[in-house]
Order: C-alpha cells, then sequence, then structure tokens
C-alpha cells in the first residue's frame, strides 16, 4: 500500500501541450502522479469560452473527469488581466463582472473549489485611487455571488505588479471583505521575487504569517529575478521546504505545482519530473 500522504499536489493545466483535448490533460495529469489538475482561464477568447459552454459541455467535461478519475478542484482566473475588477468605464466593468460571474457559475457546476483571482485592480490600463476604489466595490459583489454558490475565492500574489504582491497586501482586501468565501491563494516563488525585485522588508514565512487562517491553497513555483516563469526547478529564488512548513502550520494541505510545458518533445517525462521534485519538497516539510 503507497503512503497516505497529509497533502494534495495539483498541476496546472498549461504544463501539458495546449492541444490536447482536456479529457487527455486529466490523464496525463493523474499518470504523472498529481491529485488534481487547475483548469486554465486566462485572457485568450478560447479559454474564456469555456465559461460560456452549455449545460452539455459542461456535462462532458465531468463525465472526463469521472472517467480518467481526476479532478479538478482549482481554477486559475487569470482572465482578469484582460477584464480586471477595477476597471473604468461602464463596458468593460459590466464585461468584467460577467465572466467573473460566469466562473463562479462554472466552478460551481463542474465541482472546483477555489478560483485563483489574479492580484491586480487593473492591468491593462493607469492604475490608481479610482481603479482600486472600483476593485474594492467590485471584489465585494463578487464575494457575494461565491458565497451564494459556496466556491472560495483567493488572491494570487502577483510578480510583475506590486498591487498584491503580497500576503500581507491581499489581506488588506480579505479584512475589507470580512468573507469566508475570500483569501490569499499565495505563490511562494512570486513572494520571494516580492522581495527580491520590490525590496518587500519581510521574509517570505514573515509575509506568509499574516494571512494566518485565510490562505486556501498556494503554488509552488520556481521564480529567478524579473523572471517568473519557466526557471528549472531549485535554481531560483523559491525556498520550498521552509514555506511548505509554514503553511503545513497554519493548515494548509493543497498545493499546486505552477509550471509550462517547457520541453514539448518530452513533456510526460517533464510532469514526472515536476512531480518527483514538488513532492520531494512537499513530502521533507510534512514528514519533519
Amino acid at each position: 500500500m503507497g503512503k497516505t500522504r497529509q497533502y494534495l499536489l495539483g498541476m496546472y493545466e498549461k504544463a501539458v501541450p495546449a492541444e490536447l483535448p482536456l479529457e487527455e490533460k486529466l490523464r496525463a495529469c493523474k499518470t504523472a502522479g498529481f491529485d488534481w489538475m487547475e483548469i486554465s482561464i486566462d485572457e485568450t477568447d478560447e479559454k474564456i469560452s469555456r465559461l460560456y459552454w452549455s449545460k452539455q459541455e459542461k456535462e462532458a467535461l465531468k463525465r472526463a473527469i469521472e472517467k480518467t478519475g481526476q479532478p479538478i478542484y482549482t481554477m486559475c482566473f487569470s482572465a482578469q488581466r484582460k477584464y480586471s475588477l477595477g476597471s473604468l468605464g461602464k463596458e468593460k466593468h459590466e464585461k468584467a463582472m460577467e465572466i467573473m460571474e460566469k466562473a463562479i457559475d462554472f466552478a460551481a457546476d463542474i465541482g472546483i473549489r477555489i478560483i485563483q483571482l489574479a492580484g491586480y485592480d487593473c492591468y491593462y490600463e493607469e492604475a490608481g485611487e479610482d481603479t482600486r476604489n472600483e476593485f474594492i466595490k467590485n471584489l465585494k459583489i463578487a464575494t457575494r455571488m461565491a458565497a451564494k454558490k459556496g466556491v472560495v475565492m483567493g488572491f494570487e500574489t502577483m510578480m510583475d505588479r506590486d498591487f498584491i504582491n503580497t500576503v500581507e497586501k491581499g489581506m488588506e482586501f480579505v479584512n475589507i471583505c470580512q468573507s469566508p468565501y475570500l483569501g490569499v491563494y499565495p505563490d511562494i516563488g512570486n513572494l520571494a521575487a516580492a522581495r527580491h525585485d520590490y525590496g518587500y522588508e519581510k521574509s517570505v514565512v514573515d509575509d506568509l504569517l499574516t494571512g494566518k487562517g485565510h490562505i486556501v491553497a498556494a503554488h509552488l513555483k520556481e521564480t529567478k529575478p524579473k523572471k517568473d516563469r519557466s526557471n528549472p526547478w531549485g535554481t531560483g529564488l523559491t525556498d520550498y521546504v521552509t514555506d511548505i512548513k509554514v503553511l503545513k502550520d497554519m493548515g494548509v494541505r493543497m498545493f499546486n505545482g505552477e509550471f509550462w510545458c517547457d520541453h514539448p518533445e518530452r513533456w510526460e517525462d517533464w510532469l514526472k519530473e515536476s512531480n518527483d521534485f514538488l513532492r520531494s519538497k512537499l513530502d521533507e516539510a510534512f514528514d519533519d
């Protein structure tokens, strides 16, 4: 009998070739040893169109989940770069709120537990007090939508903007909304980069502790200065074991490996190698 672990390890959808059907992505995720797949709803029309699927299309995905035995527990909702909660103007505002509601409905229909929100008030516009205020107003509405469907949302800590690049900054908005359906879903690689690139004074450990009781899951990713993706495991800023131990002690049990299909010629081996690396860090932290 295999070892019963105290945590679950997920895999980001973009770790496998984009052209694979979702059922094959789920099967590859399971074969590589991951416990679930994090679905991507990014800013491309192809990914956003998933939110507008018919009941039949959603049922087809649920059958694929059942057939492969591989769940989709989380959603990376990076479409908010294009349709941000803090965007100004009636048309942008309405579209942002429409896809926010669609994402929550999609999650509820598929069985997704957590939506990872992009930590931006806006991305392609100039940020200021007005975009921040719009963000807060719409975040409160979105949180009520999520509460109605029993879906948890958590802020991703970003590396390319300083709006929410730390847990502490995410917690400011969690405290404003005061809802059990809004927390923080930090990326520990991005947190290390925030310290390095933005001169954030708190250590990653101390920053994580500011979110005690409100961290819903965590991304595991390798980062380097000014480079937030496609870095070989173990070569950058991320201190996996130290950070995971802190998250473990705070009750976090869901960890998602965020990596990309950087080796398309041997992508199946890359998935297994990534699983082995991340499991080794998680096991060391949880066995301590």
